[in-house]
């Protein structure tokens, strides 16, 4: 805002397109910035769970002492874990689930930046044409305290009467200033929605009476086909889905594998040389006995039960909200018709018939 303050909006004053708006919030809102942060996080850890542990590589030593069996037994080995079951795979699957859902959630975060732009667009359509009526009303209280004074130096108004037009007067004159601080702090508010909160002060273009016809019954249906927060609570059972067959599969023992070469310094009782170059292979698996995972598995079949459970309430919840935003918008709707073809016109028409009495007296 140029020096704090946003200026009443002028006829010939710059004016800002919604689509502007829309471009500068998707360049600057610093939330779509840390949503897709949020994606390559996900791709990070998707990644990394489908990696194969890496080997170990060490030395190795036996009956180590002189004497006659001159250094014993020295070398080195590798030690490799094989997984079996396919659990790598099932890893990557339920963070593929996460990467997607990340997904959804950076594309709501867009959604709900330009709703709060288109929101803001709105509100300030709304402050500029509640100021400019603020205006309008303010002059003609000022055109009634002049008649008033006209009526009263002709001897057709009283005192009390001219003090009741300049009170309406100062009234309308103070409901301007509201008007004016109301349009600032909308502006504001603006600016901080698309992430440019040092953003000057303009005209914003656009019809406020240009309202689209909505179906309440395609649009609760919509809501809840098209939104993301059902797409994250549908994902959201998808990677339960896939920790619950990664929690069963984790009873495959794997395959512990070492294996190694050794310098064998001992003497032969054959040929009374060093025995030398020697080679050793261990294998073996862990046997689930007793620990077979069944309480990750449990967790992981209630956890399910839940995400199928949340998809449903999600969906309760946004046909709830919009079946109020419907009807909050038709009753908007209706007032505005009334006021439009009914109060409005009779008012202006009482309006037209005072000022022409006042002009008679």
């Amino acid at each position: 805002l140029a020096d704090g303050q946003a200026n009443a909006p002028q006829p010939n004053q710059p004016t800002i397109t919604l689509e502007e708006l829309e471009r500068m919030a998707m360049e600057n809102n610093p939330t779509l910035v840390e949503a897709a942060a949020l994606v390559r996080e996900a791709k990070g850890r998707t990644l990394q769970s489908g990696l194969y542990p890496n080997p170990t590589v060490g030395y190795t030593g036996a009956q180590i002492r002189r004497g006659s069996l001159r250094g014993g037994e020295q070398g080195f080995f590798v030690q490799q874990t094989i997984i079996l079951g396919g659990k790598l795979g099932l890893n990557r699957r339920v963070f593929q689930q996460e990467e997607s859902q990340a997904d959804v959630e950076a594309e709501e975060q867009r959604l709900r930046v330009l709703s709060n732009v288109h929101l803001g667009y709105e509100q300030m359509l709304a402050a500029q044409r509640t100021l400019e009526l603020r205006r309008e009303l303010s002059q003609l209280a000022e055109q009634a305290v002049q008649i008033s004074h006209q009526l009263a130096n002709v001897g057709q108004a009283d005192a009390p009467d001219v003090l009741e037009a300049e009170v309406e007067s100062q009234q309308a004159a103070l409901a301007v200033t509201a008007a004016e601080q109301n349009l600032q702090r909308v502006w504001r508010q603006l600016a901080a929605a698309v992430g440019k909160p040092e953003l000057p002060f303009e005209r914003i273009a656009g019809d406020l009476e240009q309202t689209p016809e909505i179906n309440p019954n395609e649009l609760a249906d919509r809501t809840v086909n098209d939104s993301p927060a059902v797409r994250i609570a549908e994902l959201g059972v998808r990677r339960a889905e896939a920790a619950l067959a990664r929690a069963r599969r984790e009873p495959v023992p794997d395959l512990q594998l070492r294996a190694g070469m050794q310098q064998n310094r001992e003497l032969s009782e054959f040929t009374n040389r060093p025995i030398g170059l020697q080679g050793f292979a261990e294998v073996g698996v862990r046997i689930p006995l007793f620990d077979r995972n069944q309480g990750n598995v449990a967790a992981a079949q209630a956890d399910l039960e839940r995400a199928q459970q949340d998809v449903t309430r999600v969906k309760l919840v946004l046909r709830e909200r919009a079946a109020s935003y419907v009807q909050s918008y038709e009753t908007s709707r209706d007032a505005v018709a009334r006021y439009k073809n009914e109060m409005i016109p009779r008012a202006q028409q009482a309006y037209d018939m005072y000022l022409q009495r006042y002009r008679q007296m």
